[in-house]
């Protein structure tokens, strides 16, 4: 929670992947802190239903359909929040997936592509094109989604996603450490196993949730909102010296 009472109030967030998910869940908790959320995704549908979400808080949304692969349509995002806002000072890049599970040799060029494409230039950017904005007005805060697979690998289901993960930590610190001086902080998180429709859809099995559940001592998996929960502490005033780290979310496990 932030130290300055309403420190959100007034200001703006941007969140890729915000249909659903953590993107979803970071844009209502934002909003009930009193933030207006520039929402992007590529599901229409579930950018609609967020916005709904965020308006139902008390708070200002809008929805752009959003392909973070393509570099305009990350511009077109950026240019609409400034737009209608005016200024964006919060930016959380939660787009990504793992696509699909798979040994190291059956990882094709397209599969390899595809997730340096969503979850490495998705976040680069997103960074990029914000900013130019963010450094114009004096500062601003960047969380990035990283994973617990970096540190892990992903041996035998998800290599290209590990590696995917591990250059967005890498980035994350880069940024962080050439605009520190110029009010910019950059952070990302890594979670564990989050309840999201993330697993359903990179083709996950079962037995594999399972296994992944048991290397953590919690017990459990993590939920959307305790993930939100934490990028709205590291967007706000609690935490100004914060930066260039990534910040693990592990219920205690998942380093082996």
């Amino acid at each position: 929670m932030a130290r300055t009472p309403n420190y959100f109030k007034g200001k703006t967030i941007a969140i890729t992947g915000a249909a659903s998910g953590l993107g979803r869940a970071a844009a209502v908790i934002f909003a009930r802190e009193g933030a207006r959320v520039v929402c992007g995704d590529i599901n229409d549908a579930g950018g609609a239903e967020t916005v709904q979400a965020i308006e139902a808080e008390g708070s200002e949304a809008i929805f752009i359909k959003t392909d973070v692969t393509k570099r305009t349509d990350v511009r077109n995002f950026v240019q609409a929040g400034v737009e209608r806002f005016g200024r964006i000072h919060f930016l959380f890049n939660s787009a990504g997936s793992a696509l699909k599970r798979c040994g190291f040799l059956e990882i094709d060029d397209g599969l390899f592509d595809l997730s340096f494409d969503l979850n490495v230039k998705g976040t680069f950017y997103g960074m990029q094109e914000v900013l130019p904005h963010m450094l114009e007005n004096g500062g601003g805060t960047i969380v990035n989604v990283a994973s617990m697979a970096h540190k892990r690998g992903g041996p035998g289901t998800s290599v290209h996603y590990a590696s995917a993960k591990g250059a967005v930590v890498t980035m994350t610190m880069g940024v962080a450490r050439e605009f520190a001086d110029r009010g910019i902080r950059c952070l990302s998180i890594s979670p564990a196993a989050v309840n999201t429709g993330f697993q359903a859809a990179s083709g996950t099995s079962k037995e594999m949730v399972e296994r992944l559940m048991n290397d953590i001592p919690m017990k459990r998996n993590a939920e959307a909102d305790e993930i939100g929960e934490l990028v709205l502490f590291l967007c706000s005033d609690a935490c100004h010296f914060m930066t260039a780290d990534t910040v693990y979310v592990s219920g205690g496990g998942g380093f082996r």
